[in-house]
């Protein structure tokens, strides 16, 4: 796998200070995409344990709130693959850091309904995530008022409560202290 960058005390993917890896490679090319070179699936460099390894130890200081991983497309199979012994480590060392990911699959149609039955590696995949921004970028459905998302048909949802639901929960956002709706 590769990735375009990682980004340290990241504000704008996620709840609180984060970082944020962007993996390469990505099939739905939205138009005006903020990271259209990250489509390329051999973009920027391989995705070894060294980087891995920084990931885990830069999550190891108390103000970092969690993981954001982002694309290209983290749910592309390849890239789940690839990210999967990042995901084992990060919970089993910081299983309170919550882990975001951004994808333009659905996450009940593509993901629940297609991915899972295909691939036996999606499950444990979700079992990581805590948070998941699902749908592709729409221009014409752009909103700049929107937290952490590009277009309003891109939803926040809660991962973990969704699973036990068999049905897409919504995640609550925490502002100053108090939760608000996406």
């Amino acid at each position: 796998m590769h990735y375009a960058s990682i980004k340290k005390y990241d504000i704008a993917n996620g709840e609180g200070v984060r970082i944020s890896l962007f993996v390469s490679g990505c099939p739905h090319k939205c138009k005006n995409c903020f990271n259209k070179e990250a489509w390329d699936y051999n973009y920027g460099n391989l995705f070894t344990e060294k980087e891995e390894q920084e990931i885990i130890d830069f999550l190891d200081q108390d103000f970092i709130d969690g993981l954001s991983l982002l694309g290209g497309e983290p749910m592309w199979p390849d890239n789940q693959k690839g990210l999967l012994p990042l995901l084992r480590k990060v919970k089993e060392k910081y299983p309170n850091k919550k882990i975001w990911c951004y994808t333009g699959y659905l996450f009940d149609k593509e993901i629940m309904d297609k991915m899972v039955k295909e691939n036996d590696y999606t499950e444990e995949f979700l079992s990581y995530i805590d948070v998941m921004i699902d749908g592709r970028f729409v221009e014409s459905l752009l909103n700049r008022t929107l937290y952490f998302r590009g277009s309003s048909n891109q939803r926040i949802i809660d991962v973990q409560k969704s699973l036990k639901a068999k049905e897409v929960i919504e995640y609550e956002l925490k502002k100053e202290g108090e939760k608000v709706h996406a």
